[in-house]
C-alpha cells in the first residue's frame, strides 16, 4: 500500500483529496494545525485502518516515521478573510511550510504535488490565464501575503526540482466549490448562499462586472490525482474555464434558492482580479482532463450541503479567533 501525506487534511480541499486517496487504495496521513481547517471535515475517516492524523504546524519541522511515497501540500489559508486576519501564518506556511515538506520529499525520495493558485496571476493583464504568463501582483498589497506566499512556493519548488532532481508538481487552482465549504470564508460562493438562506441582501463588491470561473470539487481532485501520478513538473492550471460575472452569478444563486433578496453593492476590496478564468489547454494535453460538472448541477449539490447545516452553523459570523496564532 503505497503512503501520501496530505498537509491541509482538514481544509475543503485537503479534506475531499483524503477521501479520493483512501478510495484509490492508499495510506493517508493527515496533517492539520486547524487554524482554519475542521476536524469535522476528515471524522468520517479516524475509523479506518489506512488513515491516520497529525494536529501539526508545517512551518515547523516536519517528521513523517516510515516509507512515504508521495507528499500533498495544502496547508495553507484559502480565504481572503482568514489570510488578511493570519498574514504572517500565511506567508510562513507558504514559505518554510514548503521548506520543510521539500526536505522531507528529498529524505524519502518522495514525490511531491504543491497547491498553488490562480492568485499567481494577480489581476491578471492577459485573458484567459496560460500558465506562461507572469502575472501582475502587487507584492506589498494586503492580498500579497496570499499571492506572494504562493509565487515563492512555485520558485522554491521549481529549485529543488532542478537542483535536487526532486520529483515535484504544481497545481494552479482556480475558484472551486463543493460540499464542506465553510459558509463564512469569505469567497464569494458561500456568502452569497449563506446571506440568501439567512434572508438577507446579497453583496456584490463594485459593479458585479468582474468576472469568475467555477470548478466543482470532484473535478478539481480528480485533475490533481491526474497531475500528481504524471510526470509533469511545469505548472498546470486546474479549473473550470466557463466564466460568469459576479452580478450574473448572483441572479442565478437567487433564482437556485428560490429567494427575494435584494442586490446591494460595496467598494471594491483593494487589488481584487477583475477577470479570472483559466486556459485549460496545457491539462488536456497533458493530463486528458477537463471538468465534466456543469455548474447548475455542482450548485444544487452545494447548495444542498448548506441546507443541511444547523442553525447555529447557519448564523455563525466568525469562524475562529486568530488571537493566539497571531502571537507567534
Amino acid at each position: 500500500m503505497k503512503s501520501i501525506l496530505i498537509t491541509g487534511a482538514a481544509g475543503f480541499l485537503g479534506s475531499h483529496l483524503c477521501d479520493k486517496f483512501i478510495k484509490e487504495g492508499y495510506r493517508v496521513i493527515g496533517m492539520d494545525n486547524l487554524i482554519t481547517g475542521d476536524l469535522k471535515n476528515i471524522e468520517h475517516l479516524f475509523k479506518l485502518e489506512q488513515f491516520e492524523f497529525y494536529n501539526h504546524d508545517v512551518s515547523k519541522f516536519v517528521h513523517v516515521a516510515g516509507q512515504l511515497d508521495y507528499i500533498l501540500h495544502f496547508a495553507s489559508p484559502a480565504s481572503p478573510i482568514d489570510y488578511l486576519k493570519i498574514p504572517i501564518q500565511t506567508l510562513k506556511v507558504g514559505s518554510l511550510g514548503t521548506h520543510n515538506l521539500l526536505g522531507l520529499a528529498k529524505e524519502k525520495n518522495a514525490r511531491i504535488l504543491i497547491a498553488s493558485t490562480s492568485e499567481v496571476y494577480g489581476d491578471p493583464l492577459v485573458h484567459p490565464q496560460t500558465e506562461d504568463y507572469y502575472g501582475n501582483v502587487n507584492t506589498i498589497g494586503p492580498r500579497g501575503v496570499y499571492d506572494e506566499a504562493k509565487r515563492f512556493q512555485e520558485s522554491i519548488t521549481m529549485a529543488y526540482h532542478r537542483f535536487h532532481g526532486l520529483e515535484t508538481r504544481i497545481v494552479r487552482i482556480f475558484n472551486t466549490y463543493g460540499p464542506r465549504m465553510r459558509l463564512n470564508d469569505g469567497r464569494v460562493i458561500p456568502a452569497f448562499i449563506g446571506q440568501a438562506l439567512r434572508g438577507e441582501d446579497l453583496t456584490v463588491f463594485g459593479d458585479g462586472s468582474q468576472t469568475r470561473s467555477f470548478c466543482y470539487v470532484d473535478d478539481q481532485v480528480d485533475g490533481i490525482y491526474k497531475l500528481l501520478l504524471s510526470d509533469y513538473a511545469e505548472p498546470v492550471n486546474i479549473g473550470n474555464p466557463h466564466e460568469i460575472s459576479i452580478l450574473d452569478f448572483a441572479e442565478e444563486i437567487i433564482k437556485l434558492t428560490g429567494t427575494k433578496q435584494k442586490i446591494v453593492f460595496k467598494p471594491l476590496p483593494k487589488d481584487d482580479p477583475m477577470q479570472r478564468q483559466p486556459n485549460i489547454e496545457r491539462a488536456k494535453s497533458v493530463l486528458g482532463w477537463e471538468p465534466k460538472v456543469n455548474r447548475e448541477e455542482g450548485m444544487r449539490t452545494t447548495y444542498n450541503y448548506f441546507k443541511s447545516l444547523t442553525p447555529e452553523e447557519l448564523q455563525r459570523s466568525e469562524h475562529k479567533d486568530f488571537s493566539a496564532h497571531n502571537k507567534k
